[in-house]
């Protein structure tokens, strides 16, 4: 690898890692049992930082401190006005540490310093400043029941919640977790994922600088195995968010049932299609079906691996897309130039390489890519594949990781049928000029989201989740307060009123 390759480890070095704690009842803490694990560079494959390994004692005290913060504390009970405010001052001390946030997450996590900065940071806060502006619109509804009986219903926050997170996008995911779960009072134990740790870590220091109590946010570091698996089998915890993979969220679901049949909400692996017909901007077809498969290396759940082409332009389609997966930019982390970052831990790199040969020993034609480079870091060149069948295990596994597999399609009928042949459903992009090809196809995909002659179109406003084994429950737009909120029905008797 060139030296400009691997010129984040000069702006890693320089920077001091504040926080490698637990987060509990408002304070740093050592866990119960002393043991710690390493936050690894990716790009160096070096020891970033040791954090200290939460497990079930921890994630009992984290809970403890929730829960008493919930039913005793002032959370739940402040107007929706004064959780607003909390709620702004969060997302202006957000705002006011993005280089922070966005050097931790090139040095935890592979990622590109531009894009967390001016993108993935941005969202976060003006996600927060979303929903502080739902904190104080939190209504019911007056009802007129059969009988002399009137009625009227009380939205209130569920309780504590349990959030389990992905390593990809740790500030996204943070504020998408979690700003909906404060703007409905709730109180918290976040269990982030063991590979990108450090990120959450700061959060929790800027909520308690943005005045949001003690015990309401607390952060177990951890394995999934141990913090997480206590984290979704509590019996004091009334909810559970998770962000990961179906296999894992499989696990949570069943923890969630075994315990106090609290409810569930998942995000989970896509395998989305990318359909481009003959009609299309090819050109834009060709830039989105880029970005949409090597933004963040290719580490996204939305990401449109399975790109169908209609058969009149696929072969000029896979010329253009060829030239510019080859030139990917690629370089320091910390330049803005760079696009392309090493895969988040050891274990995707592995698993990512291994997709790449079951392609190339089931007959896909490897067009481009398709091995790592560089002297240290893990690094994998963008990677492009045709002649790629249903069948093939690249078409049907989640990879993430920057493989792209193209496969040419005839008929929209057909496109349709291959499209949802997946036991995916989570988003879904289609290229075309044609408004009735539009509204069929988006109709017709099985998917929770369709971008159509766009991509990655993800919005505070716009809900996402999934379908089918991508999983349940929405994530941004108004819809996620939902998932924070019970609903409760109070009646009392009319008496002698000449209004029924």
């Amino acid at each position: 690898m060139s030296s400009a390759t691997n010129g984040s480890s000069k702006s890693a070095a320089t920077h001091k890692i504040k926080f490698t704690k637990l987060f509990i009842n408002g304070e740093f803490v050592d866990s119960v049992s002393g043991n710690t694990f390493e936050a690894i560079n990716p790009a160096t494959e070096q020891v970033l930082a040791t954090v200290a390994e939460g497990r079930e004692e921890d994630v009992d005290l984290a809970v403890k401190a929730a829960r008493e913060a919930f039913d005793n504390g002032p959370w739940p009970r402040l107007s929706g006005e004064a959780r607003r405010k909390v709620l702004l001052k969060f997302a202006d001390l957000i705002e006011e540490n993005a280089d922070e946030f966005a050097s931790l997450e090139v040095m935890n996590g592979g990622k590109l310093f531009g894009p967390v900065k001016n993108f993935e940071v941005p969202i976060a806060s003006e996600t927060f400043r979303y929903f502080a502006g739902a904190a104080d619109k939190v209504r019911g509804a007056t009802l007129k029941m059969s009988k002399n009986i009137q009625a009227y219903t009380l939205r209130e926050p569920i309780g504590v919640v349990g959030h389990i997170t992905a390593w990809n996008s740790p500030a996204y995911m943070f504020a998408t977790k979690v700003a909906p779960a404060l703007a409905a009072g709730c109180t918290m134990v976040i269990k982030p994922a063991e590979h990108t740790p450090l990120t959450v870590l700061i959060f929790a220091h800027l909520s308690k600088l943005a005045g949001v109590p003690d015990g309401v946010i607390n952060v177990v570091n951890g394995f999934g195995k141990t913090a997480g698996a206590a984290v979704s089998s509590h019996m004091d915890i009334d909810a559970v968010t998770f962000t990961g993979s179906t296999e894992v969220g499989r696990l949570v679901m069943q923890a969630a049932a075994m315990s106090n049949l609290k409810p569930v909400y998942l995000g989970l692996s896509g395998k989305s299609p990318f359909i481009v017909f003959d009609d299309a901007d090819i050109h834009k077809a060709v830039e989105l079906a880029t970005i949409g498969n090597l933004t963040n290396k290719g580490e996204m759940c939305v990401a449109g691996s399975r790109i169908f082409v209609q058969e009149g332009i696929h072969d000029v389609f896979v010329e253009k897309l060829t030239a510019m997966v080859k030139g990917w930019p690629k370089g320091d982390l910390f330049d803005l130039a760079t696009r392309h970052g090493p895969q988040n831990n050891k274990k995707q790199y592995e698993k990512v390489l291994s997709y790449i040969e079951h392609g190339k020993k089931e007959g896909a034609t490897l067009v481009t890519g398709g091995k790592p480079f560089g002297d240290k870091g893990y690094y994998i060149e963008p990677t492009l594949f045709t002649n790629v069948t249903d069948d093939m295990t690249i078409a049907k596994n989640e990879i993430f990781g920057p493989v792209i597999s193209v496969l040419k399609f005839k008929t929209m009928e057909e496109v349709i049928k291959r499209a949802n042949s997946t036991k995916y459903g989570l988003v879904s992009g289609v290229m075309t000029k044609n408004i009735d090809i539009a509204n069929t196809v988006s109709r017709s995909i099985r998917a929770g989201a369709v971008w159509i002659n766009c991509y990655l179109a993800v919005d505070r406003d716009a809900p996402h989740g999934g379908y089918k084994m991508s999983g349940f429950g929405r994530e941004q737009g108004l819809e996620a307060l939902e998932h924070y909120l019970q609903v409760k029905t109070v009646a009392t008797p009319i008496y002698d009123s000449p209004w029924l």
